[in-house]
């Protein structure tokens, strides 16, 4: 049926991507591939290193791919959009005290948005990355998102905005395999990227130092850390460079041989609350920013697997709807709820929606916390 269909691959230069081109002209797709510009060094990102995603050798990579599969390959401009829709996100996230998931938002916007417009301007019939996540389609018509084969590698998480017009378009064909597969795909078919090293970073922060990288971009908002009854505990530079769960860097004595974490951040008073390890733990919390991949009945307690981060193993919780928003109560209490960070819901293997973190409620603290 999808033998003469023709499908935009996104491709980065690694060996996901590489691979979700290859099986996909093995199974007589008419494939084109395309490279995305997303960002560009600037002098004043002292931390970034050559090893960054987008590179020039990251693009040369993704144009020998495309040779030696024999199939087209496109170079296209994204850098105004990906500033607009993920950089200043996520810079204007932590100036907020929250933090961000950038891939999230690159997901969402630049390679299922624009990208996906750009596909059918090639009168393209689908899309395809290098994801690892599952598509089955009911015999209604209705396309499930399935979490990746491999559990390890399992990116369901990042793509809880999907919805039916979108998952449509989509393929995720190296969800159906484990990583090993995929690598052994790669040399068998002699690919120049087949040992090519995954990815870690943040593609537009490659040192991983995200503080240096926003206090370029913010003016530092320094306030007081407190404990949960309000003492204050000592100073610091800026709610920007802080996150729920943080242990280190908080250049204070520990208490009374305790390590301290940061608990809130309050972007109202500046203000962080430092507390214990078990403070940290906590069972309800409110999202917002709502998406499922279908209909789903709001006026009913809906019970799921809930994940609050990317490696986070996924736990029992029940998900009350109020207005736009959510409340979530996990069955069990949860470490470190970290407002800005994404809540995907899941039955089973199939992940069927989320939201963004809000706010949480401190185990010592029963008011409720808003940041």
């Amino acid at each position: 049926m999808d033998k003469q269909k023709r499908i935009i691959v996104a491709m980065s230069g690694g060996v996901d991507s590489s691979v979700a081109a290859l099986l996909l002209k093995n199974q007589g797709f008419d494939v084109i591939g395309v490279t995305l510009r997303l960002w560009s060094q600037t002098e004043s990102d002292s931390t970034v290193k050559t090893n960054r995603c987008c590179s020039v050798e990251d693009v040369e990579d993704a144009r020998q791919v495309c040779h030696k599969l024999d199939i087209p390959h496109y170079f296209v401009n994204f850098e105004e959009e990906f500033q607009e829709h993920v950089v200043d996100y996520f810079v204007n996230e932590y100036d907020t005290g929250r933090t961000p998931h950038p891939c999230l938002a690159c997901n969402d916007k630049i390679k299922f948005d624009f990208l996906l417009r750009r596909a059918l301007f090639l009168d393209a019939d689908y899309i395809a990355t290098g994801h690892y996540a599952r598509l089955r389609t009911s015999e209604e018509g209705n396309v499930r998102l399935l979490q990746g084969l491999d559990g390890t590698k399992d990116q369901s998480y990042v793509l809880y905005t999907l919805n039916q017009t979108e998952l449509s378009r989509l393929k995720f064909p190296v969800g159906e395999y484990t990583k090993k597969e995929i690598r052994d795909f790669a040399k068998e078919a002699n690919l120049p990227v087949a040992d090519k090293p995954d990815s870690q970073e943040i593609c537009f922060i490659p040192s991983g130092n995200y503080r240096e990288f926003v206090k370029l971009r913010v003016t530092p908002k320094p306030g007081d850390f407190i404990d949960i009854d309000g003492n204050v505990l000592g100073n610091h530079p800026g709610i920007q460079f802080f996150t729920v769960g943080q242990r280190r860097k908080l250049n204070l004595p520990s208490d009374n041989g305790k390590p301290r974490f940061v608990l809130r951040i309050d972007a109202d008073t500046n203000q962080i609350t430092l507390g214990d390890d078990e403070d940290l733990y906590q069972t309800t919390f409110v999202c917002d920013r709502l998406s499922f991949t279908s209909s789903i009945d709001t006026k009913q307690l809906l019970s799921v697997n809930a994940r609050i981060r990317y490696k986070a193993n996924d736990a029992p919780a029940s998900v009350k709807f109020v207005g736009d928003e959510a409340e979530v109560t996990f069955d069990l209490p949860q470490r470190a709820i970290t407002p800005g960070q994404p809540v995907v819901f899941y039955v089973g293997e199939e992940m069927i929606g989320g939201g963004i973190i809000k706010h949480a409620v401190i185990k010592k603290d029963l008011h409720r916390i808003t940041t």
